[in-house]
């Protein structure tokens, strides 16, 4: 019999993620070591178990996301600007949904 698969749904800097035990993950910048996030959901061998959990990570270190060129060309005017943009974050690691 394989194991039950737990997933949980965060929320953290405005966005939601559905993350499992073991799961690395790039969130907005935190400061803490540990963490823990108020679990919106919880979904045990696909039936919704729990309402009220909480689920608890590590900060594994600072991350940079992608790269982004942003380009302003304005024409006829001869101006033109090329900027790029990288946004920190923090990799987490999903220790434990419960």
């Amino acid at each position: 019999m394989a194991a039950s698969t737990k997933q949980a749904v965060i929320s953290t800097g405005g966005k939601q993620y559905r993350v499992a035990e073991g799961d690395e993950l790039i969130v907005e910048k935190l400061d803490s070591k540990k963490l823990t996030f108020p679990a919106l959901a919880v979904v045990a061998d696909g039936e919704l178990a729990a309402r009220k959990a909480t689920v608890q990570a590590e900060a594994l270190g600072d991350a940079k996301g992608p790269k982004l060129t942003i380009f302003k060309m304005k024409p006829k005017k001869r101006s033109r600007v090329k900027n790029g943009h990288r946004q920190h974050g923090t990799r987490i690691r999903i220790t434990k949904i419960g």
